[in-house]
């Protein structure tokens, strides 16, 4: 078989980049749903359902997206959870805030990301898969945070930002611990740490971005289930690899889905987990900047958690 010149070789490199590249913009738009089921309520419970949203980075005019976040509404959850990141656009609250309208009318809660505290900026593309990337460029402009958070607190939402809260749901009293977002280290746990209160029948931990110090210490409290945002589940996947990256110190096969988690576990498989591992779900979002539109093999996505009693087995 005759081998391509040069100036072929160089032509069929450009196209299948272009293509790569036309397709990670394409991927932004193809929104799924994710689902599991996570045994960790009492024996004899009926099943709840948690629905997360995270890292939307919503910029004015992403009708599409508006229209399928407001869609989740029709799945009727027990309890919305947002792990921060809604915003990348200094104008973007009024539409954030419209795309999350149906669901603002559930039970939620919801901590912040660095986004939602500050717009973002342009940065060298090359720099994400560096631990560069993760740096804070300095005078970054501020955000009206607090529009957004009167946004949410006013519907009924709790602030989990270094706060507990209780939320009933049917039979069951869960007992919610957050955090401020550690990627930006605004986390206090130590100020709302503790195991669940008595009358509690689950301590659920939430954070945006899933730092193992945080991780850790939820665990070390008796966190039956932490939930999490922040990696993009690593955004760029590659094939029989996965996450590049995670931006953060979790481990790459943690980067999105279901795991366990314990001290120590970034080092370890889900079949080393102890009994008292916790469950650690980690989402990939629904968004990305809007300085690096781009997907690959890791589609944008908002999880359907259901939790079950501890004697049922995973789906």
């Amino acid at each position: 078989m005759a081998s391509l010149s040069p100036a072929r070789a160089v032509g069929a490199l450009a196209f299948t980049g272009v293509a790569g590249l036309a397709y990670s913009r394409l991927e932004t738009q193809l929104f799924t749903l994710r689902r599991w089921s996570v045994p960790v309520l009492p024996a004899g419970s009926r099943p709840v359902r948690v629905l997360q949203l995270s890292d939307i980075h919503f910029v004015p005019g992403q009708r599409r997206k508006t229209a399928w976040i407001r869609g989740l509404a029709d799945l009727d959850p027990d309890l919305v959870v947002n792990t921060g990141d809604n915003l990348s656009h200094l104008d973007a609250i009024p539409g954030a805030l419209d795309a999350m309208g149906p669901l603002l009318d559930l039970p939620g809660a919801f901590v912040m990301g660095s986004n939602d505290y500050f717009a973002p900026t342009w940065k060298n593309p090359a720099r994400y898969l560096t631990d560069r990337y993760a740096q804070a460029p300095p005078n970054r402009t501020r955000l009206p945070t607090e529009e957004l958070r009167e946004g949410m607190t006013s519907a009924g939402w709790a602030d989990l930002d270094n706060a507990r809260a209780q939320v009933r749901v049917g039979d069951l009293t869960l007992d919610l611990v957050g955090v401020d977002d550690p990627h930006i280290e605004r986390d206090d746990y130590p100020s709302v740490a503790g195991e669940a209160r008595p009358g509690t029948d689950l301590l659920v931990g939430v954070a945006h971005a899933p730092y193992q110090r945080v991780l850790d210490a939820m665990h070390t409290d008796r966190a039956a289930l932490v939930i999490a945002g922040h990696t993009h589940g690593g955004q760029l996947r590659a094939p029989g690899y996965g996450a590049l990256v995670t931006n953060c110190d979790l481990d790459r096969r943690r980067a999105r889905g279901l795991s366990r988690w314990w001290p120590g576990a970034a080092d370890l498989q889900d079949t080393d987990a102890p009994a008292d591992a916790s469950w650690l779900h980690v989402s990939a979002g629904l968004g990305a900047s809007r300085f690096a539109p781009v997907r690959f093999a890791c589609r944008p996505e908002a999880s359907l958690l259901t939790l079950i009693p501890r004697e049922e087995t995973r789906a």
